[in-house]
Order: C-alpha cells, then sequence, then structure tokens
C-alpha cells in the first residue's frame, strides 16, 4: 500500500490528499524501517509516487498539522431563495452548487452567494469558511437547505438537528426494485475502511444512522421512494440504500454500474435514467421551531426542473410527491 493511502486509513479524518500535504512538509517521520525510505520521505511526496510502498514492520510517526483556514468571500450570484427573516434564509439549492468553500471549491458556493446578499452572515459562528451554516446537502442533491443570520438562531438550531427536531425528507430514484413497501434503516455510520471519500455502516464503530423508507411507485428497473431522515449523517441515505444493493440514480460515488436494456420495457427506462445527468435525490420538505418565536416553520418544495421528465416518463402520474 502507497503511505498516503496508508495514513489515511489509520487516522481518522486524514484524507489521503492531506497526508499527501503532510508527506511533503516532512511531518512524517520513519521510525523504524529502511534507512533508504527515511532519505526518500525526507525529500517530500514528489519522489514517492509509486515508489514508496508500506510493508511489515515498518512504524511511522506524523505530526498532525491543523488545517489551514480560509475565510469565505461575498460574490454575487443568483439565489433561490423560499423564505428569509432577521434570522434565517431557506434556501431551494440547485444540483451542482458546492455549499461551502473547500479545497477546490474557494469560490463559486451558495455560502460565498449568501454572504453578497446578507453580509451580517459574516461572523454567525466560529467558522470563517461555513459561517451561519447548521446542516448541508451535497453538491448534486437538490432542494431545501437553512441557513442562519443570527447567533441565536444558529445555537438553536444546531441543538435542535444535534437532537433530531428537525423534519427532513427526500424523494429519490434507486436502481432496482427494491422489497417490500416500507423499510427502515438502521446501522452505524463513518467513514468507509479504505475509499476515505465514501462513508459506510459497515463499521465497527460509529454515529447510529436512521432512514425510513416509502415506495411511491415501481417502473421495471428503479423504484422512486420517500426518504424520512431520522438522523442526518453525511450521505446518510446515500450509503443505506447502496449498501442494501440500491443506490441512487445517477449517484457517481456509491452507484454501481448502470441498467443494461434487455427487453422494450427496460429499455424505455434505461433511456430516461440515462438523461438523468446527477444523483436523483431531491430534499422537498423541511420543517423546523423558529429560532426566536417557537413558530413552527414547514416548507415543501416540488421537483428540480431536471428530474421532472425522467420521473414522467419512468413512473407517468404516479411520479408527484406524495401526500403530506
Amino acid at each position: 500500500m502507497r503511505l498516503d493511502a496508508f495514513l489515511a486509513t489509520r487516522i481518522d479524518n486524514l484524507s489521503r490528499a492531506r497526508a499527501t500535504e503532510h508527506l511533503a512538509a516532512g511531518h512524517v517521520t520513519l521510525l523504524h524501517g529502511p534507512p533508504s525510505l527515511q532519505a526518500k520521505l525526507e525529500r517530500g511526496s514528489g519522489r514517492l509516487k509509486g515508489s514508496m510502498q508500506v510493508q511489515e514492520r515498518m512504524a511511522f510517526a506524523v505530526a498532525l498539522q491543523p488545517r489551514p483556514q480560509m475565510t469565505a468571500q461575498a460574490q454575487e450570484m443568483p439565489l433561490r431563495i423560499v423564505y428569509e427573516d432577521d434570522d434565517l434564509l431557506v434556501i431551494d439549492k440547485p444540483a451542482g452548487l458546492v455549499v461551502h468553500p473547500a479545497a477546490g471549491h474557494e469560490s463559486g458556493t451558495l455560502i460565498n452567494a449568501l454572504l453578497w446578499h446578507a453580509p451580517e452572515m459574516e461572523g454567525v459562528g466560529d467558522d470563517e469558511v461555513r459561517p451561519g451554516l447548521v446542516h448541508r446537502i451535497d453538491k448534486d442533491t437538490s432542494g431545501l437547505l437553512v441557513v442562519t443570520k443570527s447567533d441565536l438562531a444558529l445555537r438553536k438550531l444546531a441543538k435542535d438537528f444535534a437532537a433530531h427536531r428537525i423534519e427532513r425528507r427526500y424523494v429519490a430514484i434507486l436502481h432496482g426494485q427494491l422489497p417490500g413497501d416500507q423499510l427502515t434503516i438502521e446501522s452505524l455510520h463513518g467513514r468507509h475502511p479504505v475509499d476515505r471519500k465514501k462513508f459506510s455502516g459497515r463499521v465497527t464503530e460509529g454515529k447510529t444512522a436512521i432512514t425510513h423508507l416509502t415506495v411511491l411507485a415501481r417502473s421495471p428497473l428503479t423504484t422512486l421512494v420517500q426518504c424520512r431522515l431520522e438522523t442526518g449523517r453525511t450521505h446518510q441515505i446515500r450509503v443505506h440504500v447502496a449498501e442494501r444493493g440500491h443506490p441512487i440514480v445517477g449517484d457517481q460515488l456509491y452507484g454501481g454500474v448502470r441498467p443494461v436494456a434487455k427487453t422494450a420495457r427496460t429499455a424505455q427506462d434505461a433511456k430516461w435514467i440515462g438523461q438523468i445527468g446527477r444523483q436523483a435525490l431531491h430534499a422537498y420538505v423541511l420543517g423546523f421551531d423558529h429560532p426566536r418565536t417557537g413558530n413552527h416553520l414547514r416548507f415543501v418544495l416540488g421537483w428540480p426542473e431536471d428530474l421532472v421528465a425522467a420521473a414522467q416518463g419512468l413512473y407517468g402520474d404516479a411520479c408527484g410527491l406524495p401526500d403530506l
């Protein structure tokens, strides 16, 4: 195994990219192993690619460094605002939009746009990269997201999310025929032991993750489901359905292979599936108590345009959102 991959699998919250940065900066020391290996370490990761392999009876010391903090900058960008007051905003996030700045996405994110629209968000909370953020949805997932504009709102909503008092419902198109009409999936949830970009429920240690699924419609190759989150772990729905053998259509990280058309009926399904250019997951319900007034707010969002045609093609009249 390469050393950067080895370190990423052994140290919690250390990605392979960050391991490479530590190697390049000289923060990894060989405690036990051939002296030639230490010489390679001292020359940095540029000389290590493809040549430095971890073998038996090697030991390393890693001086973990804090991740450099960036400050999110305001950018003028279009926003779909569903609701706004002095304490919070509810946003309709389109698929393809990253929520907050990170390595590889330092600008052009939802937070950059929000800081332009609501400059008072700057300084809300202690995170200069994600001011006001209490939860997020993945880049290729569309739907409802609440962001806070005051410290009071941030504190109270963060507590409600932690206590699972927030209503969050999604719709998703899954590969294959999900058995039954209702299913509750409960598992531990943690980093995948090998691929650090992924999460898994097949871990020995982690936090509890619970997802409730209700089947809404079926087609020869797919199942349309409502997903109600009891907990809100990173990639939770994507992991739960993929590890049951029914990944979300278009999910490149957890999605597996594309279906093969073998009959006229499945060929039609495959056509509509092929037109979905991102993971078919949409956050359509968000409900919570207002952090200042205590009034209950509940928002319901229809299908986004990019999923409408595919859903109608797959399910016809059955593609509407469920009655609530």
